[in-house]
């Protein structure tokens, strides 16, 4: 009862407690930061030490947990919240939300047909849709390898697609450099899995105010995010447009694995999470010069993912995969995007009905 009182002492200085990061704060409650993260998402009960905390304190377990990222003054804008608007939907607000097009802008022509058929098919199912596509692949595993159109040229095909066939637009950033020019065209800037603990880079995409998808690297444990959210809502003011995306986890050479409890424990740090059901199945050089990939496991990861919860899911796809410039063994073939969409937003709305019925 001694630790307990001097735990509550320390907790109800509201501004001290506030200033911790959750993986502090979590060692503080003496819980580890992914227990923590479960907690928050409603895959774990508290602890019996901190139902003795919450109570001595007078406060549900929740409350205690409750988001202790640092707070706003009265001049900041709004917190970072688990519901992000992207032109005119809300990413985490209920709707399953798809993030397509290729892996690299090949052509202007190529892109727009691919953008126009993905609008189609968005249209006909109302899924709201981000098209990707990246203008340069700074990370190729060989040096000959088709990298892309370049920032000024690529940002010029991402205007016309946004401009011409109405979708909002995303690529990645792989520079500090780039992140001005490229926020000047794009809804979502993106960091690459490999960047993802790239200081500069990360708090100059969200001093931008834009939307940013930071994709969790293939080398971290889905806790280890926490402190690259706290960069970014750092970098932001103390509040932000963030979501995260899990793309596979590095198992053994040349393989990537999902492991589902990773959508949840990223969900508790606070932000929308998407599924990348794409780069899930890549095998990262597994051809020597570049890199291969299953994508026959597509459909199931994208229906597990969406069983799971997950606000979206990020698929790369091309008419020809087997001639794609970049990732086509990972890529999903064009047609076969209509009825996959179509069973996703079946099962998404099956299981929104199974909640609301709870």
């Amino acid at each position: 009862m001694k630790e307990i009182g001097a735990l509550k002492e320390r907790l109800e200085d509201e501004r001290n407690r506030r200033q911790l990061g959750q993986t502090e704060f979590a060692r503080l409650l003496g819980i580890t930061p992914q227990y923590y993260s479960m907690i928050l998402s409603g895959q774990r009960s508290g602890t019996r030490k901190l139902v003795q905390i919450a109570k001595s304190l007078n406060v549900s377990v929740e409350s205690l947990l409750c988001d202790p990222l640092p707070s706003k003054s009265e001049s900041q804008s709004e917190p970072i919240s688990c519901k992000v608007k992207v032109a005119d939907f809300w990413l985490g607000g209920g709707e399953l939300v798809m993030i397509a097009g290729p892996c690299v802008i090949e052509s202007e022509g190529l892109t727009l047909e691919i953008a126009r058929a993905l609008k189609e098919y968005a249209r006909e199912l109302s899924l709201p849709l981000i098209f990707k596509a990246s203008y340069d692949k700074a990370n190729r595993t060989s040096l000959s390898s088709y990298r892309g159109p370049g920032l000024k040229k690529g940002l010029e095909i991402l205007g016309r697609v946004k401009a011409e066939v109405g979708l909002p637009v995303l690529s990645d950033v792989h520079q500090v450099s780039e992140v001005a020019p490229a926020a000047e065209v794009l809804d979502v800037l993106q960091i690459p899995a490999f960047l993802c603990r790239q200081t500069d880079l990360i708090a100059a995409a969200a001093a931008t105010g834009k939307v940013v998808n930071i994709k969790k690297g293939q080398f971290l444990a889905p806790w280890d995010m926490q402190p690259v959210v706290e960069k970014a809502v750092a970098a932001a003011g103390g509040a932000g447009r963030f979501f995260l995306t899990e793309r596979g986890a590095t198992f053994g050479y040349n393989n990537l694995v999902v492991d589902f409890r990773s959508l949840p424990i990223l969900r508790g740090l606070g932000c929308p999470v998407i599924l990348d059901v794409t780069h899930s199945v890549q095998l990262p050089g597994g051809r020597g010069t570049s890199s291969g990939g299953q994508r026959e496991f597509i459909p199931a990861l994208a229906r597990a993912g969406v069983a799971m919860g997950v606000d979206g899911l990020f698929m790369e796809v091309h008419p020809d995969p087997d001639r794609a410039l970049c990732d086509g063994p990972n890529s999903l073939p064009l047609q076969e995007v209509p009825a996959l969409w179509r069973a996703l937003k079946g099962l998404h709305e099956f299981l929104r009905g199974q909640n609301a019925d709870m």
